[in-house]
């Protein structure tokens, strides 16, 4: 587990607001329904339909790259990551990583603790030799501090709809992939990556 002492993002804290130790766990080790409750809160209910959990359909999460972020026994953020591959006509595979979602409880979103969580998982990525990881963000956001860029992804193919912006990858120690293909999950991946 790490630890990182959060603060609010304004620079006069309301008075009900003290910071405390946050502390990351695994995923594995918190309820699912927990999860799932978190995941309602963040991004609603309907959230199923999106194009990113089409992605990830019939795979777990990575459990050595998905944390978990409670304060004061609360949990108040995930992060799930997911074994995908992009396959070009000729059947050759790409693996890849989803990283995603970052799910922030809405009384604690902008106090800097989804980044806290992104930047454990990429240095867990990044120690485990994973090169090609993906994300569905903000643009903006995710290539400013994490280096995450759309322009390899212009000519991917997703099962459903996505804008086109904010389909992006962070490709590290020269890794380079396909200009096409189509991303779809890695079940082979499910009893390969722990």
């Amino acid at each position: 587990m790490r630890g990182w002492r959060g603060s609010n993002s304004t620079a006069s804290p309301p008075e009900h607001r003290i910071p405390i130790l946050i502390t990351l766990a695994p995923l594995a080790a918190v309820d699912p329904g927990a999860v799932d409750s978190l995941l309602d809160l963040a991004f609603g209910a309907d959230r199923h339909g999106r194009t990113a959990y089409r992605l990830r359909e019939g795979v777990e999460a990575i459990p050595s790259l998905s944390l978990a972020a409670f304060e004061g026994g609360r949990l108040i953020a995930t992060l799930q990551s997911w074994p995908i591959e992009l396959v070009q006509e000729d059947g050759v595979a790409e693996p890849l990583i989803l990283v995603g979602p970052v799910a922030v409880h809405p009384d604690r979103q902008r106090d800097g603790i989804g980044k806290m969580l992104m930047a454990e998982a990429l240095r867990l990525a990044d120690a485990a030799g994973e090169t090609a990881l993906l994300l569905i963000g903000d643009p903006e956001y995710y290539d400013r501090f994490f280096g995450f860029k759309a322009g390899p992804t212009a000519g991917w193919d997703v099962p459903g709809p996505v804008e086109r912006r904010r389909l992006l990858a962070r490709l590290t120690d020269g890794r380079t992939l396909p200009f096409t293909g189509t991303l779809r999950a890695r079940r082979a991946a499910n009893a390969v990556l722990r």
